[in-house]
């Protein structure tokens, strides 16, 4: 049985008439740019998130470049991350001419630890973003004690996790701000780019509507240096169509996620760990196994779709080699990066899809007996 690791035909098949009349709405208002769709969206996405103001935005990385321009990061800076995250949220901040700090990941969830942050705040640090990796939040209380202390911004990099709670708390209602993703792989995606910035803080939010708009009110009168950033209306009467069925979605991947966890249960498999206090919304399904490559090459004869998320962490790229203190060593990160691999997880997965999918997992596994070990 073929399983792709994603199929988003299969999620638009179900909504494909309402997708195609929202489009047409919108063409045929010739709104093409803001409009009432952004501005119902961003309603929308605020209230969901518990959190009073919402930006759209033109992508998650403009999203997280926004955020650190609206807080006036730049040359000289510091901020606090983690190495095992998408590129954006460190690129983001070497952009603006500051300085990516990483912070070694928790063993057991892989996000940012935060008993490590501590160490590496400096005069110029300037802010921390935490990654809500794969669709569960950070441990978040201890990062924000350690930003009140130090008097720092947070700004929670919740592209995988719009949705996801901590102690019932909703994922960019915590920090400073939070910064979600429509990339179209994201449990709410869009049919191309899109992002959103979600804050409490009313003079942020009004600035940070001036920068995604070149920086300007009114129309050619420039208060600050901005950027284009919209996020464009035919993006958003798209998300806005497919909003009502996130929770419906999310709990797919819940569901499915558990029966991954009942059919690797006692295996040499090693599954996503879940910290009690948090709901994650499974944006990917990610499991460590001593011998990778084997997997990925048995899977791929059996038909079924894998992802490597992420094969090497920040601090060992090229790109961020003159920004990293020589020899830096994130023994966790870089262990995880060599074992992890995603599995399908996607909502319109069936019992029988998933459970081919554990069987060829398995196969492999048990052939090669290669239990993994602790990280």
């Amino acid at each position: 049985m073929d399983v792709p690791l994603l199929d988003l035909q299969a999620q638009f098949a179900g909504v494909r008439q309402e997708v195609l009349d929202a489009v047409s709405e919108v063409l045929d208002s010739q709104v093409c740019i803001g409009g009432p769709k952004v501005a119902e969206l961003e309603e929308k996405i605020a209230a969901i998130s518990d959190c009073k103001y919402a930006v759209g935005v033109s992508s998650g990385t403009d999203a997280l470049l926004c955020s650190l321009m609206a807080l006036e990061v730049g040359p000289g800076d510091e901020v606090i991350t983690t190495p095992f995250t998408f590129f954006a949220t460190a690129g983001s901040v070497a952009r603006l001419g500051a300085k990516p700090v990483f912070v070694d990941i928790d063993a057991g969830t892989f996000n940012l630890d935060p008993e490590q942050i501590e160490a590496k705040i400096t005069a110029r640090t300037k802010a921390i973003i935490p990654v809500h990796l794969f669709g569960q939040m950070c441990d978040l209380d201890p990062i924000m004690e350690i930003a009140r202390r130090y008097d720092l911004a947070v700004i929670e990099d919740a592209a995988q996790s719009i949705t996801a709670t901590y102690k019932g708390r909703k994922a960019g209602s915590i920090g400073t701000c939070g910064c979600f993703s429509f990339f179209p792989s994201k449990n709410l995606g869009g049919a191309g780019d899109g992002g959103m910035i979600v804050t409490n803080d009313e003079k942020l939010y009004e600035k940070m509507l001036l920068l995604r708009n070149h920086g300007s009110n009114p129309k050619y009168y420039y208060r600050l240096i901005g950027g284009n950033f919209r996020l464009d209306p035919i993006q958003a009467a798209i998300l806005l169509v497919k909003l009502p069925h996130l929770e419906e979605w999310s709990e797919g991947r819940r569901r499915n996620a558990a029966q991954y966890d009942r059919l690797f249960a006692g295996s040499s498999v090693r599954t996503p760990y879940i910290r009690p206090e948090c709901v994650s919304i499974f944006n990917q399904y990610a499991i460590l196994v001593e011998d990778r490559a084997a997997l990925i090459e048995g899977l791929k004869e059996a038909g079924i779709g894998t992802e490597i998320y992420y094969p090497v962490p920040l601090h060992l790229q090229e790109c961020f080699t003159a920004m990293v203190p020589p020899g830096l060593s994130l023994p966790v990160s870089e262990r995880v990066s060599r074992h992890i691999l995603a599995l399908p997880i996607y909502p319109e997965l069936t019992p029988a899809m998933i459970e081919c999918v554990a069987d060829s997992v398995l196969r492999v596994a048990s052939r090669r007996d290669d239990t993994f070990g602790t990280v």
